[in-house]
């Protein structure tokens, strides 16, 4: 069996390839960095490290890796002979993986190629898919494209190799339905009928504490995580955002309360592993995607105010990230900039697409405070 995973940073080497190399399948790494490609064409192994109560050391071989900046044919062509593609990318930059993948099912022979994208996003897949089919509809009929939920935390690494370090949990859930009972072989992964009560509840409780943690840390001058986990009102912002989003998951999906409570502590004890030191500058790049109108913030609280619910603690996350200008990074820049040339009203539109009601003024006032 082979796969193409797109992107073979940290995710794709300690998270996905690890996998499908656990499933049995020979590994196409896939991506634009050249020095990354080069270790991966000339190493015979790499090592993914699990820290946390049940550690241990995997060890994965059969893998290849091609720069598709360098060699698009080479990747087409992987694509054209492969069971399973996936990826990694951000969600971002799928649009320039895309002219690949359709490439490559331009060229395909046979069964229908197993499409997977493996991002932080809801509907990453059928956001992939869009792109891939544009303008090739005709192809649509030699893939099927399966949203996943995703989740791993992996800590920044040392570029000089391959071998990374992991928390010892993950979970990957991909939606079995579209496969019509001919899911790929992946027996690490949980394929289930109903994909949108895992990916909400990883969303908006991982993502959504992650995210919180990173902004009030990077504002108090923290270093890492963990550290700022510390932090009495740092941890109580983080409560009081994840408390918000409980009510709403457990009002739209129905999970058990006490295993849905053990969820949200087992997240944030992720969180609070030294063995995985992140820090909240890291955590918190991107501001503009996570303050978007389907993201972590945003999302939950819309859900929540159309069902006469508060969202206060969700708000309050959304205005600590309003200050979070990091000078590194791109958005941080620009989000600065925005909040600088536009009304409160453009702002909370354009950025988080929220242009009316109850929760649009609420929002206003949280950027009028930031001195927008």
């Amino acid at each position: 069996m082979r796969a193409v995973h797109f992107g073979a940073g940290n995710i794709g080497r300690g998270f996905v390839g690890l996998i499908l190399h656990r499933a049995g399948y020979e590994v196409t790494f896939v991506d634009v960095n050249p020095e990354l490609i080069g270790m991966l064409q000339t190493a015979d192994a790499y090592q993914v490290r699990e820290v946390g109560p049940d550690a241990t050391v995997h060890t994965v071989t059969g893998f290849t890796g091609i720069d598709s900046k360098a060699d698009p044919a080479a990747a087409a062509q992987a694509v054209a002979d492969a069971d399973v593609v996936t990826c990694a990318v951000g969600p971002t930059v799928m649009r320039f993986i895309a002219p690949v993948i359709r490439e490559g099912l331009a060229m395909r022979q046979g069964a229908p190629l197993a499409v997977m994208a493996c991002e932080n996003a809801i509907g990453a897949t059928d956001t992939l898919r869009e792109y891939v089919l544009e303008g090739a509809e005709e192809l649509a009929d030699r893939a099927v494209f399966a949203n996943t939920a995703v989740d791993r935390i992996i800590p920044p690494q040392d570029p000089a190799g391959l071998d990374v370090v992991v928390e010892d949990f993950f979970e990957w859930s991909i939606d079995r339905t579209p496969f019509a009972g001919a899911e790929p072989r992946i027996p690490d992964a949980h394929f289930v009928d109903d994909l949108a009560p895992f990916i909400e509840r990883k969303l908006f409780t991982v993502n959504t504490g992650h995210a919180t943690t990173a902004y009030a840390g990077w504002i108090a001058g923290i270093g890492t995580i963990a550290e700022a986990l510390e932090d009495p009102a740092i941890r109580a912002a983080v409560e009081a955002a994840l408390a918000d989003t409980s009510r709403l998951l457990l009002a739209k999906f129905g999970f058990d309360p006490g295993e849905h409570a053990a969820y949200v502590a087992r997240a944030i004890e992720r969180f609070e592993n030294p063995a995985l030191p992140d820090t909240c500058e890291r955590i918190g790049r991107q501001p503009l995607r996570k303050l978007s109108r389907h993201e972590r913030f945003v999302q939950p609280a819309v859900e929540l105010v159309a069902r006469g619910e508060p969202a206060d603690g969700l708000i309050a996350a959304y205005a600590t990230a309003l200050r979070f200008d990091a000078e590194g990074d791109e958005q941080a820049v620009e989000l600065q900039r925005l909040l600088a040339e536009l009304e409160p009203a453009a702002f909370v539109a354009q950025v988080s697409g929220v242009e009316d009601g109850e929760l649009h003024e609420l929002l206003v006032a949280q950027v009028r405070s930031a001195g927008g």
